[in-house]
């Protein structure tokens, strides 16, 4: 178990400990076993993946499948699930901007769909206006622009 944790296999220490716990899994071959143990491994990493992007993505709680499109708001569903499948603008390096009157729900929207990005493998960053556009102001004259980029 210290060379797992040492090789930073700490999935695979989770789930070895609970197989050493599992009667039921004794029962199983040796590749069944390890294969267990490698899909813990897959499934740890993918996870903590996920949970930096979301953590520097700087996003609230919001996800796509939580968006209310009974208000009248000008939500056009289709719009919204065409961003959202498999995040094809994140995938095309595109940008979201979200535009709409005061209270619509615009902050929500693009949390969303910045968290579904992540959750589909790339990095995001949310943002708004005023802090963009005054990062961006800083940035020009040293001519430093990558701040917002996080391939």
């Amino acid at each position: 178990m210290e060379k797992l944790t040492a090789m930073r296999l700490l999935g695979m220490v989770d789930a070895l400990k609970a197989q050493e716990q599992d009667p039921a899994s004794r029962e199983l071959s040796f590749l069944e076993r390890l294969g267990l143990l490698i899909d813990q491994q897959w499934t740890w990493r993918q996870n903590q993946a996920l949970a930096r992007r979301l953590q520097v993505a700087k996003l609230g709680g919001a996800c796509v499948e939580e968006i209310d499109y009974r208000t009248a708001r000008g939500l056009d569903k289709s719009v919204i699930r065409a961003l959202s499948q498999k995040s094809g603008w994140a995938a095309n390096h595109e940008n979201v901007f979200v535009l709409g009157p005061t209270g619509v729900g615009k902050s929500f929207i693009a949390c969303a769909l910045a968290q579904k990005a992540c959750r589909d493998g790339y990095s995001a960053l949310y943002a708004r206006a005023a802090a963009l556009f005054r990062d961006l102001a800083i940035a020009r004259p040293m001519g430093v622009f990558e701040i917002y980029w996080y391939g």
